[in-house]
């Protein structure tokens, strides 16, 4: 069947008005905690924020793709995406071995370490609060600074956030020296810690540093190394499903330019009032 002229030219005009975005046409759903601001959290009218949405909502608008946030317990968040609940984790994940075994990860858009915080009421020596260790080349410096921690929380119950790294290191390093506390969110560890029912804790530190600063965590502290490296990887990577290769790449690609031309720094300043951006390659 022939087409008539004018058809023909008002089809032409629409296409040339609306062109055809062969990423745009999908819509992405991303999920993230919610609960651990200020990486992500939840506000009085149930919206979620931080710097994971902001992050995300970039690097979507980059790949000219839609997206929208969904709200996922964090040990529910990778079955969830494997059964194909939602699209991309972003929920300050570290990128690790034993998760690349279950997902494919986007190249790290943040860095950052962990550290404990024990209740002042203890009266422990907190060391060096500032001193670094890196969990993937143990020296003798590392070995004894551990030693110290392990001497001082002997004994001592420990919160944790459960299934994730934290929970892992707690393990490796001290499970045989401290009663261990696994915790469905962040929220509920924090509760107990203010109101005595555990000693102290480990996470991610700008959890704990917005934590110390309210009320709440008035009565605790930080307490022995910045902690980073070995069971936590190389930073904070965007989780998807390994058959989504040609969406890693896109994430891939976005996060790049939004690290090169400094967007990714500002969203870590106006979030964690400190530059956990990647590295940009010299």
């Amino acid at each position: 069947m022939r087409i008539p002229l004018a058809i023909a030219v008002s089809i032409a005009s629409l296409i040339a008005a609306f062109p055809v975005l062969a990423d745009g046409e999908r819509t992405i759903s991303i999920a993230t905690e919610g609960a651990s601001p200020p990486w992500d959290g939840t506000d009085a009218n149930g919206q979620l924020y931080g710097f994971d949405v902001d992050v995300g909502l970039e690097l979507c608008s980059r790949m000219n793709i839609k997206c929208n946030f969904v709200a996922q317990d964090w040990d529910g968040i990778i079955p969830a995406l494997l059964v194909g609940k939602y699209d991309v984790i972003m929920s300050g994940m570290a990128i690790t071995e034993k998760r690349k075994q279950q997902i494919a990860f986007s190249s790290p858009y943040a860095s950052g370490f962990n550290q404990f915080v024990v209740r002042k009421e203890l009266g422990l020596d907190v060391g060096d609060t500032k001193e670094k260790v890196n969990l993937s080349t143990v020296g003798d410096k590392e070995r004894a600074s551990i030693e110290r921690v392990r001497s001082a929380l002997s004994g001592k119950a420990i919160g944790v956030l459960r299934s994730s790294n934290s929970e892992a290191v707690v393990k490796q390093l001290l499970g045989d020296v401290v009663t261990i506390r696994s915790y469905d969110s962040l929220d509920n560890l924090k509760l107990d810690l203010a109101a005595g029912r555990v000693d102290g804790g480990l996470a991610d530190y700008f959890t704990w540093r917005d934590f110390l600063q309210s009320p709440d965590g008035s009565s605790a502290v930080f307490f022995g190394p910045e902690l980073n490296g070995g069971l936590w990887g190389p930073g904070v990577g965007a989780g998807m499903r390994k058959d989504d290769a040609d969406l890693v790449n896109k994430f891939d690609a976005a996060i790049d330019a939004a690290t090169k031309d400094g967007t990714i720094k500002a969203l870590s300043l106006k979030w964690f009032k400190a530059d956990i951006a990647p590295a940009v390659p010299k």
